[in-house]
């Protein structure tokens, strides 16, 4: 069951528009479909930086005690509700692609990398996230590394698509809009009902 909701919601954060969607978007619009794929390789590998961060340091921090498991995963699951009612009470936003000009694809995969690898909200995010779905017994940073691969790859995978897909998004703005209200409803729903389901699941136990 923690599998299964680990994935559907990944899955259902994967292709809720956001700023890396966005971005994607702006590279492939500037630079054509070679340059938003190099883009998208790029803020892969940033992604997966995050993880093996996320793999090593929580693992360091877990295999201290069992009081530290039990915390983090707490406060993970209470971060994860307040992302969630976040995306339930924003109004709508636009997402629209930033500005960028024409950089080349190794430019733009290099610039990916560091885009991504910088965002403070990725990490956060991770360290809130993976831990939730942790079987404690078993070693940590195997675990972590693949629930965060996982992440990664759904995520370029939905990003990939946009590239492909970036034409006819960008020539309805109106309904891509209203496409990202519904998601973020979604997802802001899914966040909070698992949220509550993990903290409430670990009471019991």
């Amino acid at each position: 069951m923690s599998l299964l909701a680990f994935v559907f919601a990944a899955v259902v954060l994967a292709i809720t528009p956001g700023p890396g969607i966005a971005y994607v978007v702006a590279r492939t619009v500037a630079g054509g479909r070679g340059e938003g794929l190099a883009s998208c390789l790029g803020t892969g590998l940033g992604g997966l930086l995050h993880v093996l961060a996320a793999a090593f340091g929580l693992s360091l921090l877990i295999a201290q005690s069992a009081w530290a498991f039990n915390l983090v995963k707490y406060v993970g699951a209470a971060y994860l509700v307040y992302l969630g009612v976040r995306m339930l009470l924003r109004r709508s936003q636009n997402d629209a692609a930033p500005t960028v000009s024409a950089q080349g694809a190794r430019r733009a995969f290099v610039e990916g990398i560091v885009v991504e690898a910088l965002n403070i909200k990725t990490a956060l995010f991770f360290l809130a996230f993976l831990p939730q779905f942790i079987v404690p017994g078993s070693p940590l940073a195997p675990q972590l590394a693949v629930l965060g691969s996982i992440c990664v790859a759904l995520n370029t995978l939905v990003d990939v698509l946009a590239v492909f897909a970036a034409d006819r998004i960008l020539k309805s703005s109106t309904a891509r809009a209203e496409r990202a209200k519904v998601l973020n409803r979604v997802s802001g729903g899914t966040m909070v009902a698992l949220g509550i389901f993990l903290a409430v699941a670990r009471r019991s136990a």
